[in-house]
């Protein structure tokens, strides 16, 4: 990024951006983007179409240049083949694979751009086939795969080689429910040892694997937090009552610890449940936070 301000890393992320900026034509993708993702986290980016997340991820994977602002990934700078090469994996939108070719092929291939040796590239593109389980279609012509099954054979390109940082947009994309979830379950194995941030409209999804969100809204960083704060899972219970209520008791009763309360929610869990309990209360549910998608939408997320 030829004149870009060099941006120093955020302590303990994988990513930082900085006063980021791009234009197409007339158009602003994005307008001062600023975040950081936390190292070893899965980190949901989120927001509508349009607000920028397939430019953000384009950004960090060298597709494209900010006409200004300041990139990090991994402590490296900008993304550059000499430099990353081997520790980012990544996962475009509406990825296309050559049908002629077998998943095999393509993953020893990919592995081998990635910098491992023949012998290596080999064993890592038969553990990631067999993790999104196509290991039983690894020498079938693409051209043969379900749309499912090219799906999950484009997502084991982002994880061959084992990358520091992996950029996921969208891959759950036409999967059924089952190979969605095995696919969560597969990712979530990369937590801690490697960061991987995933672009979605799937919200739910998002929010039962990610432990980090970003929010985008016109090319704009409207919150970037931990996913429990986001949601309030760790400050904030929700307990549902069965009537009839103790007196001056509705059917709903929250709760939301201040910042400057020093107990944690379970033990302010305990205490009110201990009082619902001792006023003669029915208690139907009890839930910590709200969802996501609740959240996402509500007036100060």
């Amino acid at each position: 990024m030829t004149g870009a301000p060099v941006v120093e890393r955020s302590q303990g992320a994988a990513l930082t951006l900085v006063g980021i900026d791009r234009r197409f034509g007339r158009a602003v993708a994005l307008d001062g983007l600023s975040f950081a993702v936390p190292q070893g986290s899965i980190c949901a980016l989120v927001g509508e179409n349009g607000a920028g997340k397939t430019t953000t991820l384009g950004i960090l994977a060298g597709f494209l240049t900010p006409d200004s602002g300041s990139v990090d990934v991994l402590g490296l700078g900008p993304y550059h083949v000499a430099t990353h090469r081997g520790r980012v994996g990544i996962l475009p939108q509406d990825a296309e694979l050559p049908t002629e070719s077998t998943p095999a092929e393509l993953l020893y291939a990919w592995a081998r751009l990635q910098g491992l040796d023949p012998g290596a590239a080999r064993r890592s593109a038969s553990t990631c086939l067999d993790s999104v389980l196509l290991g039983d279609r690894a020498h079938q012509r693409v051209a043969t795969l379900s749309h499912g099954m090219r799906r999950r054979l484009t997502v084991a390109s982002a994880l061959v080689g084992d990358p520091e940082l992996i950029l996921l947009d969208e891959p759950t994309s036409g999967l059924d429910p089952a190979q969605a979830r095995h696919l969560r379950d597969v990712l979530a194995t990369r937590r801690g040892r490697a960061t991987v941030v995933i672009s979605s409209h799937n919200l739910p999804e998002l929010e039962s694997l990610c432990d980090h969100v970003v929010i985008l809204e016109k090319g704009r960083c409207l919150r970037a937090d931990r996913m429990d704060a986001v949601t309030g899972r760790d400050r904030e219970l929700c307990v549902h009552l069965a009537p009839p209520f103790p007196p001056g008791r509705e059917a709903i009763v929250h709760l939301r610890l201040p910042p400057d309360d020093p107990r944690e929610l379970p033990e302010a869990t305990s205490e009110l449940l201990r009082d619902l309990l001792g006023e003669g209360a029915r208690i139907v549910e009890v839930r910590r936070g709200g969802a996501l998608e609740e959240r996402y939408f509500s007036a100060d997320r």
